[in-house]
């Protein structure tokens, strides 16, 4: 329950019990009015001619004055004490708030160091694999080459080669690096659909660069959402969509698969839903996810659109290494 939610039903609580305090005081104000009107009529009706009467009289407008003082009091403190409890309870669910937003702000942040941290090592990770080891393996190629009857040896460093690659696409791929993001998410859709058969749709109305951060958790969220549509969904065919109007970038990415069930939406969301949402946060955006009129999910993300660093390359190139 949001805090806005809780200050409301607080300050509605708070309401009531006035209105009661109020309502309380009206009738008995009037309740005490209707009784000493009552008795000075009997009063004047049966002791009219005596000095009797004229004291029975003011004795009764004194206790009925008396008892709507006293009322009055009671009613006072019942206020006072109803805006107190109301004060302290507004002050409590504020404290508590900012006490869970400030852990909530910690745990964000220590999370997003982390992702950061698995991004800048795979990168690493990549760069060296695809560069060095992958530079290494082809010399030792060219050297066995040279050698007589080293045919399987060759086969065998081509299959490492080949897998040194592979390893390498799957941590950083290149092309993210080099062309950006829209040939990026080209090539991870055509290679989502040769790994899973599952035919993959892929548009844009964006060719240049964005961000370095921006172009690297796009295509990690894509990435995220094909795996759970080949992990999940059942579905045949998935469409992603990358386009940018205005100032914005909107990412899209939609399946006819069997959606997000009820039960599944009851549990814990999944620590990759976690990533996703917490990488479309750190771009300053939002991630929505919902089940489809036609069949399947929808997935839709929508950030503000950065322009590419001109320093990016020059700190690429300081990391690795």
């Amino acid at each position: 329950m949001s805090r806005g939610r809780l200050l409301r039903i607080a300050l509605i609580g708070f309401a009531l019990m006035v209105g009661l305090v109020l309502t309380a005081a009206y009738l008995g104000y009037r309740g005490s009015d209707r009784i000493q009107n009552t008795a000075q009529a009997l009063v004047r009706e049966h002791l009219v001619q005596s000095d009797r009467g004229t004291e029975v009289e003011a004795i009764i407008v004194k206790q009925t004055q008396d008892m709507i003082d006293e009322l009055g009091w009671v009613l006072g403190v019942c206020f006072l004490l109803a805006a107190g409890t109301a004060g302290l309870t507004i002050w409590t669910i504020q404290r508590a708030f900012q006490k869970l937003e400030w852990h909530a702000a910690e745990l964000a942040h220590v999370s997003w160091h982390m992702i950061d941290g698995h991004e800048k090592m795979a990168r690493r990770f990549s760069h060296e694999m695809h560069d060095e080891l992958g530079q290494s393996l082809s010399g030792l190629r060219r050297m066995l080459g040279r050698m007589p009857e080293s045919r399987d040896c060759i086969g065998v460093v081509d299959e490492v080669l080949e897998n040194v690659r592979k390893l390498s696409q799957v941590l950083r791929p290149v092309i993210l690096d080099d062309f950006g993001l829209d040939s990026g998410l080209r090539w991870l859709c055509e290679r989502f659909t040769q790994r899973t058969k599952i035919l993959v749709t892929y548009e844009s109305n964006w060719k240049q660069r964005l961000a370095e951060g921006e172009e690297t958790h796009l295509f990690r969220i894509t990435q995220e959402a094909l795996t759970n549509i080949a992990r999940h969904s059942e579905a045949t065919a998935a469409w992603v969509s990358l386009r940018i109007a205005g100032e914005t970038v909107n990412l899209e990415i939609v399946d006819n698969g069997r959606g997000m069930q009820l039960q599944t939406r009851n549990r814990h969301p999944s620590l990759g839903m976690v990533g996703m949402r917490a990488r479309a946060r750190q771009l300053g955006g939002e991630l929505v996810v919902e089940n489809r009129k036609e069949g399947g999910l929808r997935i839709h993300i929508e950030v503000p659109l950065k322009q590419v660093d001109a320093n990016a390359e020059q700190e690429d190139s300081n990391f690795v290494g």
